[in-house]
């Protein structure tokens, strides 16, 4: 089980019509994948996001350099020094050995876990709702409504990018078109003050599909969540950017939020991961996983989904729902795992169960060059 070479694969592509958030837009979607094989030939994929060239000079001048002739099995040990050097990168690694341990073992990930409680998965559609263009209002409700079309019953869009007035327009006009069809998470990219949250109010009254209102305020204003949680009709949700589950206990001890979201990319690996995962399900917090970038990062968000015990606690819902990317990004499709009515359902199989399209890695992979932010 010594790791014997380490494969890296920076992928870009470049957008050729932006969309957004109320942090900006995005004008390239990327993903940098690892591929550790040991000496006995045993093979696990890990997935990364961050600016193309850190993360090409750090793996190949020193995570590399560490990882060859390191033991597969000490991956919570590998992965938390790599952690210090790279957050993100420790978490690919981890990935990898997850799923070099499993095919080891003759096991499927969800075995090597413990073993599975569900064999579907809730995804909801995930927008980035803001396009340069003057009709992007027009352009949202029809990509909302191609959703519709597709199955899904659940989906997130953008608030904060726009004035009130206009983003209190636009998510009228999806009420007013698919509110029969459709629930809506709305997501602010922390991008408010309480004032201008409560701005919502009335309409949040009135609206009776609202899923959770996302992360309206900076996270670290938990005095604040804590006041809205209790003034406004409708669950908090946020988390994406915790990096582990000890500020996860602390929004929850103080009444900030009703659903974590955190995110396998920016956690202590995907056993810290699962650690938050289950802390938050032992103490009766809803998790539903924020999972935009990365297709292998999705896949390993529904695994540990699947393990996950029922919720139980609310009428329908089983199982918390995953976030689905369905923005163009090319490198969602690097793993052929679609949903069907808004589930997946979860293939087993030695090791994470699927392949990964290396030929669509190899089309998109980076030149070196740089490129625009």
């Amino acid at each position: 089980m010594i790791i014997e070479r380490i494969d890296t694969y920076p992928c870009l592509y470049e957008l050729p019509t932006p969309y957004g958030d109320a942090n900006g837009y995005k004008k390239y979607r990327s993903c940098y994948l690892i591929k550790i094989t040991t000496c006995s030939g045993i093979e696990g994929w890990g997935e990364c996001i961050d600016w193309l060239p850190t993360l090409d000079v750090g793996f190949r001048e020193r995570i590399i350099p560490y990882l060859i002739g390191k033991n597969a099995t000490d991956r919570i040990k590998v992965s938390k020094v790599i952690k210090k050097w790279h957050q993100r990168a420790a978490t690919a690694v981890s990935m990898a050995l997850t799923e070099i341990m499993a095919k080891a073992t003759g096991l499927f990930v969800c075995q090597l876990w413990g073993g599975q409680w569900h064999e579907r998965i809730p995804v909801y559609a995930s927008f980035q709702t803001y396009q340069e263009s003057a009709d992007w209002t027009k352009h949202s409700l029809q990509i909302v409504s191609k959703a519709v079309a597709e199955g899904y019953s659940m989906a997130k869009v953008k608030i904060g990018g726009r004035t009130v007035k206009e983003d209190q327009a636009h998510i009228s006009l999806l009420q007013n078109e698919l509110a029969k069809s459709m629930s809506f998470a709305l997501d602010a990219n922390q991008s408010y003050d309480v004032a201008t949250i409560c701005e919502w109010q009335s309409l949040l009254q009135k609206w009776s599909n609202i899923m959770w209102i996302e992360e309206p305020l900076p996270m670290e204003r938990i005095n604040d969540y804590a006041l809205l949680r209790a003034k406004l009709p409708v669950a908090l949700a946020g988390g994406e950017n915790i990096l582990n589950v000890k500020p996860f206990l602390g929004l929850c001890q103080q009444g900030a939020i009703d659903i974590a979201q955190p995110d396998p990319m920016h956690e202590d690996g995907i056993d810290g991961y699962r650690h938050t995962l289950e802390t938050m399900r032992s103490i009766g917090v809803r998790v539903s996983p924020h999972v935009f970038d990365g297709g292998l990062s999705r896949l390993y968000a529904l695994l540990a989904q699947a393990c996950l015990p029922p919720w139980g606690k609310m009428t329908g819902e089983e199982i918390e729902p995953v976030e689905w990317d369905v923005m163009e990004n090319p490198f969602t499709e690097m793993i052929s795992l679609r949903p069907v009515s808004g589930y997946v359902t979860i293939r087993q199989g030695v090791g994470i169960g699927v392949e990964i399209d290396q030929d669509l890695l190899a089309h998109y992979r980076w030149d070196g060059r740089m490129y625009q932010a």
